[in-house]
C-alpha cells in the first residue's frame, strides 16, 4: 500500500480526549500535497498515527455547522 502523506496546515480544536492520550480532533489538514480539507478524526499526542475519519470540503463543513445549529 503507498504512503499518506499528510500535513496538518491548521489545528481548529480537540472534541474528546480519552485516557490513553488519543483525541478527536477537527483540523484543516493536506492529504498527498492536495489542497487543505477539513478533517475530523482521532489522532495520537504527537499525530504520528491516526484512526479512521471523515474529511469535508468548505461547502460540506458549512452545512455540516447548519446542521449542528439545530441540535
Amino acid at each position: 500500500m503507498p504512503e499518506i502523506k499528510y500535513e496538518i496546515v491548521k489545528e481548529l480544536g480537540k472534541l474528546s480526549e480519552t485516557e490513553s492520550g488519543w483525541a478527536k480532533e477537527v483540523n484543516l489538514v493536506s492529504w498527498n500535497d492536495r489542497d487543505p480539507v477539513y478533517d475530523i478524526r482521532t489522532w495520537n499526542s504527537d499525530h504520528s498515527r491516526m484512526g479512521k475519519g471523515v474529511t469535508l470540503s468548505l461547502a460540506e463543513m458549512e452545512a455540516f455547522c447548519e446542521l449542528a445549529k439545530k441540535l
